[in-house]
């Protein structure tokens, strides 16, 4: 059950209700992938797990390819912060808010989350740089948020490895965990003992520590 009023106007949201929520998740999806992805399907169950209330929504672009079965670039970060911010601002006020994304998807919750007086934002693989360009660092959206930004980064993932990590020169406000072996969605080597599944129960429960930490604030 969930009180999200936008699901009753948009179809391109789905909610993923929690037994005793203690906070609502609104969760942005990557570039290449809408609401409905494998991953962001898994992910939202297991935080849902975690009594986090998670909504989903497709970006305006995915909604468009979706429609024509065609597959189209993302649209720049302002029309991706403006669609966001309206599903946002649809949002009943009942829980705690906070913002979150996959990749692409975390780069626009970092710009909301003041706007949307969120308590907190989640990356799941931040795009640090394109794969194969670590000199095109990414930093401008975790500097711009005034929100304490907390990052799951796979250790193999190709958007910022972990070999990398101590370069990036993170903002005081932002901490990362890594993701034990993982690439960008989470998905380790069979050598590592771990599972993408187990990653992903791993992420919503340093997810789950990280709002409890905020709310206790």
């Amino acid at each position: 059950m969930t009180d999200c009023s936008a699901c009753d106007v948009n179809p391109n949201i789905l909610v993923n209700g929690a037994e005793q929520p203690i906070a609502r998740l609104l969760l942005a999806h990557g570039a290449g992938a809408g609401m409905s992805h494998d991953f962001m399907s898994r992910l939202a169950e297991a935080l849902s797990n975690q009594h986090l209330e998670v909504v989903r929504f497709n970006f305006d672009y995915m909604v468009q390819a979706l429609e024509q079965q065609k597959k189209r670039p993302p649209d720049r970060l302002p029309k991706l912060v403006d669609c966001m911010t309206r599903v946002g601002e649809q949002l009943d006020h009942n829980l705690p808010l906070f913002v979150a994304g996959k990749s692409m998807g975390s780069r626009v919750a970092c710009l909301v989350a003041e706007g949307l007086s969120a308590r907190g934002v989640i990356a799941y693989g931040y795009p640090f740089h394109p794969p194969g360009k670590p000199e095109r660092l990414r930093r401008d959206e975790l500097e711009a948020s005034a929100a304490d930004i907390f990052v799951l980064q796979g250790e193999r993932d190709p958007f910022g490895r972990s070999d990398e990590w101590s370069g990036f020169q993170l903002p005081e406000h932002v901490s990362l965990v890594a993701v034990k072996d993982g690439e960008h969605s989470f998905k380790p080597t069979k050598k590592s003992g771990v599972t993408q599944d187990d990653n992903i129960v791993f992420a919503a429960e340093q997810t789950a520590r990280f709002i409890k930490s905020k709310l206790a604030c």
